[in-house]
């Protein structure tokens, strides 16, 4: 008799590539996962994996099954979520999120969701944009929460706030006088996201439309790192205005006002529209609730140690 055990051994040989990982990822030993695979043979009286190879590759008979398999877990995972009560619901959640909002409101959305679904594992990821949406692609992930600059039919997109990005250096960079012109930020060194960034994505677009030219560029995939080099006076950087308010009050960082100013970024989670799921719903609706950058979890931290935080 096939069982779900056996069906979800060899999705995630499958999935991971090896029977090793696999092994790890389900909490069982490399025989045990081998076992349920040998299992399955016998019950088909097919070969599922091309021994031959030292990596687990399917062959073609195990690629048709792991169609099915895959069908399969998702009807089961679909009938508990629509089945169970909130209170018994067992089910690993994949959560993708960018820097801004593991440093803002993730632990409120994480602590929402544990006091909804007692019983879910959550599974955070933080990572730059592109590596978020192409893990949702591969169905590596459930659901993330990025910058909207992505548009892909394959995904549903529900819209969030938006951030409000200004220029913002150490006292020492800041020009005297009013707002300066795009055209002056060549005159200076600038942090940026780089294109892997959802928000360096958009502003790198915007910044080409508006012919802005910036020959000397310093580029980071780290928010944090983008806030301490500004703050050592290294360059002038887009920042969120809101939740760096304080490091402004302090006189750590000042505001550069251009003209014009930079675009609001807004902010989206997105999921397949093939896991139209109810928990996905309703973390979607969870992350509208929480969802506010205005406050940085390290606010509390005083700039010298921000400073330490990102050397170290």
């Amino acid at each position: 008799m096939v069982t779900f055990k056996q069906l979800e051994a060899l999705y995630w040989i499958a999935e991971l590539g090896s029977f090793e990982t696999a092994a790890s990822k389900l909490h069982m030993s490399q025989s045990a996962i081998s076992k349920r695979i040998q299992e399955l043979e016998e019950a088909f009286g097919v070969q599922i994996f091309d021994r031959s190879r030292r990596n687990a590759r399917l062959s073609e008979k195990g690629q048709e099954l792991l169609d099915y398999a895959r069908d399969l877990l998702e009807r089961r995972d679909y009938l508990i979520e629509r089945i169970s009560t909130r209170e018994v619901l067992v089910k690993r959640f994949r959560l993708g999120v960018t820097e801004l909002t593991a440093l803002t409101w993730l632990p409120a959305l994480v602590d929402e969701i544990r006091r909804t679904y007692p019983r879910v594992q959550i599974e955070p990821s933080v990572e730059l944009s592109s590596d978020l949406f192409r893990k949702l692609g591969e169905d590596q992930l459930d659901l993330i929460i990025v910058p909207d600059a992505f548009n892909d039919a394959r995904f549903v997109a529900t819209p969030l706030k938006s951030v409000d990005n200004v220029w913002m250096c150490a006292p020492s960079l800041a020009p005297e006088g009013g707002a300066i012109g795009l055209d002056q930020l060549a005159n200076y060194t600038v942090l940026t996201q780089g294109p892997n960034s959802g928000t360096g994505l958009i502003y790198d677009y915007w910044f080409a439309t508006h012919n802005v030219q910036m020959p000397r560029t310093i580029t980071s995939h780290s928010l944090l790192v983008q806030v301490g080099l500004a703050l050592s006076g290294l360059g002038i950087s887009y920042l969120p205005k809101r939740c760096l308010a304080h490091l402004v009050r302090q006189g750590a960082l000042s505001i550069i006002e251009t003209k014009p100013g930079l675009p609001m970024v807004r902010y989206a989670a997105l999921h397949r529209v093939d896991r139209e799921q109810g928990l996905n719903l309703a973390v979607v609706k969870l992350a509208q609730q929480c969802c506010d950058f205005s406050r940085l979890v390290l606010s509390e931290i005083r700039p010298q140690r921000l400073s330490e935080v990102v050397a170290h």
